[in-house]
């Protein structure tokens, strides 16, 4: 079966899309994206990504593409023809086709709009063998890091880097300070020596997960502490434990970072509980329903 795209108004053969050389998102990288994770049929976390889609687009000055509501069907639909249950929905908005000016077009031209989905396996069963290995690396991303703009290439060289040496991760940390950002495509939390688990407060150098806030909502609800306070690379290296949160991640343990083991090199009962708690979130929360 040919997978359907959503492309500028209209559902095609993925292998037939095509975009405008001089779309911007092309020449300049000029637009913003979101991940949704499809499960069982519903949107997970669906108006957080909404949510965070029109703030992005809201800081660069572009429309969203069409009501809240009219994209949510298009999203359902892109599913529905691909016959897609579990899966990831990726949605890019650019400030359209131009003339290659730097400036934006004047007078404004329509956004543009794509969306895709492709299969993943479901939410693993056990957080047994979802562990994995970390490194880290220099924050060398642009300033406004809480856009989720689709200029993703200091991204792909730290997950590139990653892979390279045998990790699934790259965990960011500031030059000048040692203090720790957040991974490559993810969010990143600690458990620290005190057991207390943290993460670093919103501001404009981290993005705003998604999979972050719910997991937060899910903690506060089940009576965990938890802190949004920065923490060092140093810290990080001492922790108990540490985990990825992501729309794709969930709630992933890290064993080892840049080499050396995290705690004991083993999923901690934090993390195990975290994982479980997330796992009740997607698989049964009435909010979720798309």
């Amino acid at each position: 079966m040919s997978r359907i795209a959503y492309v500028n108004g209209r559902y095609v053969d993925q292998r037939l899309a095509e975009v405008n050389i001089e779309d911007r998102g092309y020449q300049f990288g000029d637009g913003i994206y979101e991940v949704v994770h499809l499960h069982d049929a519903r949107f997970i976390d669906e108006d957080h990504h909404l949510a965070r889609l029109e703030r992005s687009l809201a800081e660069i000055r572009l429309p969203m593409p069409m009501p809240r509501a009219a994209l949510r069907h298009v999203l359902a639909e892109v599913a529905r023809r691909n016959r897609v249950t579990e899966g990831l929905l990726y949605m890019q908005v650019t400030r359209g086709v131009a003339r290659r000016d730097h400036a934006f077009p004047k007078p404004p031209v329509p956004p543009a709009l794509v969306i895709t989905v492709k299969r993943i396996p479901p939410y693993p069963a056990s957080v047994e063998g979802w562990g994995a290995k970390a490194i880290t690396l220099p924050d060398l991303r642009w300033a406004r890091r809480d856009i989720k703009s689709i200029n993703l290439l200091p991204n792909c060289l730290a997950r590139q880097a990653a892979r390279e040496q045998g990790a699934i991760e790259a965990i960011l940390y500031e030059e000048a300070t040692g203090m720790v950002t957040e991974g490559a495509a993810t969010t990143f939390w600690i458990v620290d020596a005190g057991g207390v688990i943290r993460t670093r407060e919103l501001d404009h150098v981290i993005l705003p997960g998604c999979t972050r806030a719910a997991l937060m909502a899910e903690m506060a609800q089940a009576g965990l502490r938890f802190e949004e306070r920065a923490f060092s690379l140093e810290e990080a290296r001492g922790a108990r434990e540490a985990f990825l949160t992501s729309a794709t991640s969930f709630v992933k343990p890290i064993l080892a970072l840049d080499g050396h083991p995290v705690g004991d090199g083993q999923a901690g009962p934090v993390v195990r509980r975290l994982f479980d708690l997330f796992a009740r979130h997607v698989k049964g929360a009435p909010r979720n329903a798309a």
